[in-house]
This record gives structure tokens, C-alpha cells and sequence, in this order.
């Protein structure tokens, strides 16, 4: 059989609590208020994988599923210390015999077609790679997941996706790349996330929020 999906797509996230999600956010917004745009962050990104093809759809959550998740998505508990090794237990949970795609909540702006694109990606690359305008990474696709190209990898910091993408070449995967996106980490990157995605959830929170003093 031909034409199916070509890779699953996995989400990790944390459940919307205020102050344990988007803390950067803070004091431009109250913990509540940055809680209330992480939830529309995670919305829109669930809405955007959900409509994306896939031949299964997995949230690996930090926290417990609540009423901003579609149906249609497998549940996994996160697991391991540090975001690095975090990583690479989502990828050995959902993996199923299929390319993974995994994506974090932080890019409310993707779309079902740029996942469809790194989901076909995996077709002839052996991983797929989205760079933050941060300086870390919004995607990353594998075709066979493998903990030694996450595990030790520097997270959170502007030399993150450098170092991924170095790893992935190190291992001698041919790398597909996509575009960069802005993450939305700061009261900075909430407003002109908005400005470029107007139509979505999370712009519509940032509205409702009202304008913010940003720092420079």
C-alpha cells in the first residue's frame, strides 16, 4: 500500500499550570495570564498536528490532560532528568516502526502543511531539523529513534540547536531543514508571535490580554 503518512507526529508539553509553564513571560504578565497563553500555545499547536497527516498523534505530557486536548492523541507521562534525556524517551515511547516528528508548545504559529513537509521529509533524510530563532531548535524528525543523538546535547541555551544539528551530521544522517521560527519564551516573542500568526488562539490571548511593556 503507498500514499499513507509517512511518519507520526509527537508532542511534548507541559500541563498549563500557572507558575510551572512560560515563567520567562513574567512580570510583563501575572503566572495566570502566562498559563492562559501557554494553554492557547498548546491549543493551537495540538489543532495544527492534529490537522497535519499522521498515522498516529502522541502528547507526551508533564502534568495531566485536561480540556484543551483534541481527541484522537495518545497519552504518555514524560520521563528522565533534564530535557536531553526527556527528549530521547519520547522518542523511544511513541515510536511505533515509523519516523517520528516531535515538536514542543512553544511555536503556536506551525502549520499542518511545514509538519506535513518535515513528516515527508523523513522519506528520504534520515532526520529533519527546525532552528529557533533563539538559537535552539522547534522540531526535530527522526527516522529511527536513537537516544545517542540527544543524550548530553547542552539544552536551553543559544548554543542548543548548533549542537543538535551537529550531532545528527556527526552520526552521518543526511539532515532536511526547515524554517526558523520564533519560540514564545518572553513578552517579546508573545507579540510578535501574535503579529505573525493574527489568526490563532494564542494571538486572540494576546489581545485579550491586552498590550505589555516589553523590555528591550
Amino acid at each position: 500500500m503507498t500514499g499513507g503518512p509517512a511518519a507520526d507526529l509527537v508532542v511534548i508539553a507541559k500541563e498549563p499550570v500557572a507558575g510551572r509553564v512560560k515563567t520567562r513571560l513574567t512580570p510583563a504578565y501575572t503566572p495566570g495570564e502566562a498559563a492562559v497563553l501557554a494553554e492557547a500555545c498548546l491549543r493551537d499547536t495540538l489543532a495544527a498536528v492534529a490537522a497535519a497527516g499522521a498515522a498516529r498523534r502522541t502528547l507526551v505530557l508533564e502534568g495531566a490532560p485536561g480540556r484543551w486536548l483534541p481527541e484522537g492523541f495518545a497519552v504518555l507521562a514524560q520521563r528522565g532528568g533534564g530535557l536531553d534525556e526527556r527528549l530521547a524517551h519520547a522518542f523511544a515511547d511513541a515510536y511505533a516502526g515509523r519516523p517520528l516528528v516531535l515538536i514542543g508548545m512553544d511555536t503556536p504559529q506551525v502549520t499542518p502543511a511545514l509538519l506535513g513537509r518535515a513528516c515527508r521529509g523523513l522519506a528520504c533524510c534520515g532526520a529533519v531539523f527546525g532552528p529557533a530563532a533563539d538559537g535552539g531548535f522547534w522540531l526535530l524528525g527522526l527516522r529511527r529513534p536513537d537516544a545517542a543523538l540527544l543524550r548530553g546535547v547542552p539544552m536551553s541555551c543559544a548554543g542548543t540547536g548548533a549542537a543538535q544539528l551537529r550531532r545528527l551530521l556527526a552520526a552521518g544522517l543526511r539532515v532536511g531543514t526547515l524554517p526558523v521560527l520564533a519560540d514564545v519564551d518572553t513578552a517579546a516573542d508573545a507579540a510578535a508571535v501574535a503579529a505573525a500568526a493574527p489568526e490563532g488562539r494564542f494571538a486572540a490571548a494576546v489581545r485579550a490580554l491586552g498590550a505589555r511593556a516589553v523590555s528591550a
